[in-house]
């Protein structure tokens, strides 16, 4: 029994390179207990998702009132929604219920739990703190700019991971979406017809078009690549040779996720100055965001060179 419990944890991990410490240590266990639970009850991974929604937006809003003991439920309400967030793609694994629609859910489930935080913030700080109640504006402008910088740091850290995914586990292993394949799939649906996934194929491209716009050199290796291996085959001296540039960095992809991000918002929230929290997403996160973007594209540049060398092309990994 334990034997199995066990395989099927590791079935649920994505990969132990690109997973967070606290993940591993705290939302992974739970998140897969949860997972067990709703595979055994017949949930989808789409319903976790939604309810993730519902909760970290419910947590968000408990940082609005200038109460510890209410920003305390929010806290807890927001890592519960964590657990759900990581037990949903689990959930999908164990199951193999992975879908198109799962994974963009997945992927704003916690722009809008942030969405509700940031307002929370705007409010609680417009009404409490002498400078913004005076000028008003002030904070608006820096919540929507920390919210944009946000939305474009975790849509690159996300990049980034599945592409390392993509190089350790091939095509399947990873969520690699290409662009020019969404905007294809949009074109080819009417409104009258398709309205709901047409809309979530111009919302998803968008996400997608953002990626690729920020990350030329990583889109020009994924081309070259689909030309020279259709299949995703590599040569293993690709794959090592890609992990070993890309693994030093997943942690600071992974920095760009929620539980940094959550970390640094509620110590300022409990200190009682969560408007700080803004100036750290435009300081501290994009600092980083450009350090990952920098690199990687670098390490593309490198593993370009590489494909065209290309010594040994009978050498395949499993």
């Amino acid at each position: 029994m334990f034997e199995k419990i066990r395989e099927d944890y590791k079935k649920s991990i994505k990969s132990f390179d690109t997973e967070e410490n606290i993940d591993l240590c705290l939302f992974h266990p739970a998140g897969f207990a949860w997972a067990c639970f709703f595979r055994n009850i017949g949930i989808t991974p789409n319903i976790v998702t939604i309810a993730s929604i519902f909760i970290g937006m419910a947590g968000g809003a408990c940082f609005y009132p200038d109460n510890i003991y209410i920003n305390l439920v929010g806290i807890l309400l927001l890592i519960w929604a964590g657990m759900y967030d990581g037990a949903d793609g689990m959930l999908a694994r164990l199951t193999g219920q992975k879908t198109e629609l799962g994974r963009f859910l997945d992927g704003i489930a916690g722009d809008l739990w942030f969405l509700a935080i940031y307002l929370a913030i705007i409010f609680r700080t417009n009404n409490s703190v002498g400078f913004f109640q005076d000028h008003k504006w002030v904070i608006w402008v820096l919540a929507i700019s920390a919210a944009i910088c946000h939305s474009v740091q975790a849509a690159i850290a996300d990049r980034y991971r599945q592409m390392h995914l993509l190089f350790e586990k091939g095509d399947k292993g990873s969520e690699l979406d290409s662009f020019e394949e969404l905007k294809r799939n949009y074109m080819n649906l009417k409104w009258n017809q398709n309205f709901w996934k047409k809309i979530y194929l111009f919302l998803y491209s968008g996400y997608t078009k953002i990626q690729v716009k920020l990350s030329p050199s990583m889109e020009n290796l994924i081309t070259a690549i689909k030309e020279k291996y259709p299949c995703f085959i590599l040569p293993l001296y690709l794959r090592e040779d890609f992990r070993k540039l890309s693994f030093p960095f997943c942690k600071w992809e992974n920095f760009m996720t929620f539980n940094w991000r959550a970390i640094f918002l509620c110590v300022l929230l409990l200190t009682g100055y969560p408007w700080i929290y803004l100036l750290v997403e435009l300081s501290v996160f994009n600092i980083v965001l450009v350090f990952v973007v920098v690199y990687h594209e670098k390490v593309c540049r490198v593993m370009m060179r590489l494909l065209e060398y290309n010594p040994n092309p009978g050498q395949y990994g499993k």
